[in-house]
């Protein structure tokens, strides 16, 4: 009797296709003709094809033509805020935020976040995003889609300083009633919205539950180079230094954007004693028409890993990951002046390996090896434009697409396979949205949930004004 015929069934076997592989030194690779054997979600084999042609298994993908990476990693977003996506177009940050997006988020229902969240999972399965750190409001509601779609999840219950301690305890109520559910697939995290709407005393209440607790901290901060200067105005601290003395990077701690990072603050973060990590979302950015980008090299050099990320669908237009790994390798480029900085196989492993630490998921997604979850995609490169392949990585990171993704998988869940949504309903989602978007989106109430302002001497954050 053949070991073939003796063995338990494999749950998923992927055969024929190309799988990117990381060294015992972390350095991007890629095995041809390749099979990932999976086993109660848990990757337990990368192999050859030839290797389990007669292994029993009850599902099996022919990946001819494809390559399997580890699935993509959206480490800092909003997603419910699709439901507000090209809402405030062509706006600098303060009016974008004053004018439109807190008077219209004042208007939130619980049943918007949950339709918006369907809507952005629907949107990141499609695009080969297998895990997202999101930071909002109404957070039970994300929960309920992410443990219903599939798929994997770091959440944080935002709050300001206006709400009170009922705030924090919200967020921390929120931490503690969810993190390991969902299978495992939902991790959680506290969430203050930032050092310019949560005060001192909150962002060091914040630190202590979250040592106490053993739960990290998903916070904007340093976003862009005018909050540094205002806050250097305003209390002659940068926001990092903020976090430090508030003893915030004394936690494990995920800081969204980081733009406005100063050579100054490279000591503290690189001292902290907690996993400190940043989530650049350059699109954004350019967007804003800010005029700086995530210090991604001079992080690394520090030992802080940078993961990609693309910030809400109101500020960005899209959860396309894809799209952010090309922009950070070329604006890191241009940023840097050197156009051997970001390689494609570099931000690759920034797509990967780097933002799986950067959600504090590190030791399990990320890298399609023995003992891992089972979180890969399957990506077409047949198409014209991926034709011909000089060079894997470059053409993954500069050629590809989010829509040549054929198939994504989850803790080996197929969540979509040849483009097809097996979890969610898009056209209902869509429906229901289109529906409730008049009430949604009114601003004549005049309310707004809070006040977004950089003067030297203005309220900086301002005070909940529903």
């Amino acid at each position: 009797m053949t070991p073939a015929a003796t063995e338990s069934p494999a749950d998923l076997v992927i055969t024929g296709c190309a799988v990117l592989t990381h060294d015992d030194r972390e350095r991007i690779g890629f095995t041809r003709d390749a099979a990932v054997v999976v086993h109660d979600g848990v990757v337990t084999e990368v192999t050859g094809a030839g290797a389990v042609a007669g292994r029993a298994a009850r599902e099996r993908i022919d990946a001819r033509g494809q390559v399997a990476l580890p699935g993509l990693i959206n480490c800092h977003t909003h997603s419910p805020m699709v439901a507000l996506r090209g809402l405030a177009e062509d706006l600098p940050t303060e009016e974008w935020f004053n004018d439109v997006v807190w008077p219209v988020e004042s208007n939130l229902t619980g049943r918007d976040v949950e339709l918006g969240a369907r809507l952005a999972c629907a949107e990141m399965i499609r695009g080969g995003v297998t895990t997202f750190a999101d930071h909002y409001f109404a957070m039970d509601a994300v929960a309920a889609v992410v443990a219903e779609c599939g798929m994997r999840a770091l959440l944080g219950e935002a709050y300001f300083s206006s709400q009170g301690p009922e705030g924090r305890e919200r967020s921390l109520a929120f931490a503690l009633r969810h993190r390991g559910t969902a299978g495992g697939r939902i991790t959680t995290a506290l969430a203050p919205h930032a050092p310019y709407t949560v005060d001192d005393p909150d962002l060091a209440a914040t630190a202590r539950l979250a040592r106490e607790h053993g739960i990290p901290v998903h916070l904007h901060a340093a976003e862009n180079r005018d909050q540094t200067e205002a806050s250097l105005a305003r209390h002659g601290v940068t926001p990092i230094e903020v976090l430090h003395r508030t003893g915030i990077l004394d936690t494990d701690v995920l800081i969204a954007h980081g733009t406005g990072i100063v050579d100054g603050d490279l000591p503290l973060l690189e001292r902290a004693e907690g996993r400190t990590a940043v989530a650049t979302a350059p699109r954004g950015y350019l967007r804003f028409a800010w005029p700086h980008t995530t210090p991604v090299r001079a992080l690394r050099d520090i030992g802080v890993p940078v993961g990609l990320a693309t910030d809400g669908a109101a500020s960005n237009n899209s959860l396309d990951v894809w799209e952010a790994m090309a922009l950070t390798s070329l604006i890191q480029k241009s940023s840097e002046g050197d156009p051997r900085w970001l390689t494609s196989r570099q931000a690759l492993h920034h797509a990967t390996l780097q933002s799986a630490r950067a959600v504090g998921l590190g030791d399990s997604v990320g890298r399609i090896a023995p003992g891992r979850r089972a979180d890969l995609v399957l990506v077409d490169l047949t198409g014209p434009h991926t034709q011909p392949v000089h060079d894997l990585a470059a053409t993954l990171v500069h050629s590809a697409r989010a829509a040549d993704v054929r198939t994504t998988i989850v803790d080996g869940r197929v969540l979509m396979r040849d483009r097809e949504l097996l979890t969610i309903d898009v056209p209902g989602v869509v429906a229901e949205l289109g529906e409730r978007l008049p009430a949604l989106v009114d601003r004549s109430h005049g309310r707004r949930i809070q006040e977004y302002d950089l003067r030297p001497h203005g309220r900086y954050g301002g005070r909940d004004r529903k």
